[in-house]
């Protein structure tokens, strides 16, 4: 039976409570955790809040009693376009210094302590960004031994658990500078012993994998021009070999990821594509991104163009634009700009129900206990019981605006706000 595949190559045992990557253990959202709160809000299942220095939409990254995040010091340029421009704008605006800085920070589980901070300069001329974003939008990843972060200026590194770098690189320097509408946001991908990282950019296109010892480059793949994503590369593992999928803007790619040879792709092409896939028992489910969303499920193991092999069904319109999907107990969870959450069976793609819950929802939502947990950018979260009928067990706020995806560790749940680090659970 074919299984999801956990990307990760360890040198450390990571346990069951860990989120050492974007969308947790498995990428998928999911969390075995149990004792989850249902209700928080001010005085009520905070464990802690931790004021957070900067800019960031990275996810909180959890490994044993560390939880690493990044921040961008000072203030870049960005788009001056779009119809909320201006309070994106005011919340942009740090004020803090005229020199650009990136840091990784680490604090202490239980309490929120800062364990250390590294920081480092921006290097080059900024990219200009989305009014949303900044260049510390990629989340780290961590093996148990060292923790990897990832900046829009194409600046990587890595650092033990105690905040000495191992190494650094800086790809625009070497390959060409990160030239991507809104700025970069992908983040890097552990698979063996690499670092896999998508540059899908409008100048010159190309995924790589570095060493994840030593930084050197182990592959490169050159993928054209004018293509973009802003989405994470995902491991599966498929009936002839571990597959790695790209949601790209020419289509959705599966690829070698020992070596980048291309193995089979499907899809029209889409302008933004900005959600990370999802996976369960040999099947891809992936929403496209840009406004009003198609989404499909494939079938993994193809070669060349599945689109009449593979293909299981296809949505044209309806899913998410920047938050990805959730496979959950037989079901795709998601929910859109536009405040509309909905319920669709994975099987055939059929909606169950759909409901508007109000507000813009960028996070990527999450899943525990039987339980969907979906935030939007007021710091509003709604849990949902699991099922095939739609019923809200709790409305929550954090009085946040929050962009960045929740993470989930040791029966709490750890959201990052444009000002916070928030612990929700027992104290």
């Amino acid at each position: 039976m074919l299984r999801l595949l956990v990307v990760l190559s360890v040198a450390v045992p990571l346990a069951a409570a860990d989120w050492p990557q974007w969308r947790g253990p498995t990428a998928n959202g999911i969390s075995e955790e149990t004792g989850l709160p249902i209700e928080w809000g001010p005085g009520k299942n905070i464990a802690w809040r931790r004021p957070l220095p900067g800019l960031g939409t990275s996810t909180p990254i959890i490994q044993g009693d560390r939880i690493f995040l990044t921040a961008q010091i000072g203030d870049g340029p960005f788009e001056q376009r779009g119809r909320d421009f201006e309070d994106s704008a005011a919340a942009r605006k740090t004020g803090e210094k005229a020199k650009t800085e990136f840091v990784v920070h680490a604090f202490g589980r239980s309490g929120g302590k800062p364990l250390w901070e590294y920081r480092f300069d921006a290097e080059g001329e900024l990219p200009k960004v989305h009014m949303k974003h900044n260049l510390a939008s990629p989340s780290c990843v961590t093996d148990g031994e060292r923790v990897y972060a990832w900046f829009g200026t194409g600046q990587v590194l890595a650092l033990n658990l105690d905040g000495k770098p191992a190494w650094k690189r800086n790809l625009s320097r070497d390959y060409g500078p990160f030239e991507i509408l809104w700025g970069h946001g992908s983040s890097p991908t552990i698979y063996r012993d690499t670092l896999i990282l998508l540059c899908d950019h409008q100048g010159k296109a190309y995924l790589t994998a570095l060493d994840r010892r030593t930084g050197q480059t182990r592959w490169k793949i050159d993928r054209g021009n004018d293509r973009r994503s802003y989405t994470t590369p995902f491991v599966v593992s498929g009936p002839r070999g571990d597959e790695l999928i790209l949601n790209s803007s020419e289509r959705i790619d599966a690829v070698d990821p020992t070596t980048g040879e291309l193995l089979w792709h499907i899809g029209e092409p889409n302008r933004v594509p900005v959600p990370t896939p999802v996976f369960h028992q040999g099947i891809v489910y992936a929403n496209r991104g840009y406004s009003s969303s198609p989404y499909l499920a494939v079938k993994v193991g193809g070669r060349g163009d599945v689109s009449r092999s593979h293909l299981q069904w296809l949505s044209k319109t309806g899913g998410p634009y920047v938050s990805s999907l959730l496979y959950y107990q037989g079901l795709l969870y998601m929910a859109n700009e536009t405040g509309i959450a909905a319920a669709v069976e994975a099987a055939d793609g059929s909606v169950l129900w759909r409901e508007r819950l109000g507000g813009v929802f960028s996070a990527s939502p999450v899943a525990a206990e039987g339980r969907v947990y979906l935030v939007n950018e007021a710091g509003e979260a709604w849990v949902l019981e699991s099922g095939r009928r739609h019923k809200v067990l709790a409305r929550n706020t954090l009085g946040e605006r929050t962009l960045a995806s929740p993470a989930i560790a040791g029966s709490r749940i750890y959201f990052r706000t444009d000002q916070h680090l928030v612990a929700v659970g027992r104290r």
